[in-house]
């Protein structure tokens, strides 16, 4: 019922329930991957750097895995699918606010 990120920190936890710096590498990856899966998949030009295209991916995945524990009793691949998506679904979001704010400042 967990998603990528919670498994991948429940996995790297201390003794002591801290979260050590594999944890925190394991966000970095899983948020990189899914960020640039997310750009992939929609076209055009994007207003995202490196850094947002992973903080993307990060903030993609969290919601996404939660979603799918939310919704699926067994989440095995589906963690994945659901992170893609929400990250893509932040993708075009940003670039509809990008957009609008682009319109406003001429």
């Amino acid at each position: 019922m967990l998603g990528v990120l919670q498994l991948a920190v429940l996995a790297q936890e201390n003794a002591d329930g801290d979260i050590d710096l594999g944890s925190i590498l394991l966000y970095i990856l899983v948020g990189a991957i899914v960020g640039v899966l997310a750009r992939f998949l929609v076209p055009g030009e994007d207003p995202l750097g490196l850094i947002g295209t992973i903080v993307l991916g990060i903030v993609g995945a969290v919601i996404g895995g939660w979603l799918a524990g939310a919704v699926f009793e067994d989440t095995e691949g589906v963690d994945w699918i659901a992170s893609i998506l929400v990250a893509v679904v932040l993708v075009l979001a940003v670039r509809m606010f990008r957009r609008t704010d682009t319109r406003t400042r001429t």
